[in-house]
């Protein structure tokens, strides 16, 4: 058999979303649904930073007291002025207790939370279009009022 590339992680950037109240939909036929509008933060990579623009938010789908699936949303502006339209999905799994805690907005201790993402990117400027053709893995923590990731460009 041919040799298969083992994947390597390249660090592409941290970033710090600002995040509003939960909005309750209720349970539905898949599970608890809730929105979180992002207000704004900022996003840091080798030689570039940009704003998280306001308007963006992540829809949440409670499936068990353990297991929460999140779908964010949202817009970053390079200080060159280069849009980044970012589609992050994501898992957050914690004990049952801890997952409650964190439903009520309260802080926990990051190593007691599994979150990892998969953030994919749109982008129309020549000097980003390159992140269109990449896979990107990541892992998060949450806090009351923000959320806190590490995104890695994997090689």
């Amino acid at each position: 058999m041919q040799d298969i590339p083992t994947p390597k992680l390249e660090w592409f950037a941290d970033l710090e979303v600002e995040v509003g109240a939960p909005i309750e939909v209720g349970r539905t036929q898949h599970g608890l649904r809730r929105l979180i509008p992002i207000l704004g933060g900022r996003a840091n990579g080798q030689g570039w930073s940009a704003s998280v623009l306001p308007g963006g938010a992540d829809h949440q789908a409670v499936l068990t007291p353990r297991l929460v699936e999140l779908d964010a949303r949202y817009v970053l502006r390079t200080e060159e002025g280069d849009c980044l339209y970012v589609h992050n999905r994501a898992i957050r799994c914690a004990a049952e207790e801890v997952t409650a805690r964190l439903l009520r907005g309260e802080a926990v201790p990051a190593d007691q939370v599994y979150f990892r993402c998969t953030p994919s990117f749109e982008a129309s400027a020549p000097a980003w279009r390159w992140i269109t053709e990449q896979v990107f893995l990541g892992s998060g923590v949450r806090t009351p009022d923000r959320v806190l990731m590490r995104f890695f460009r994997v090689l």
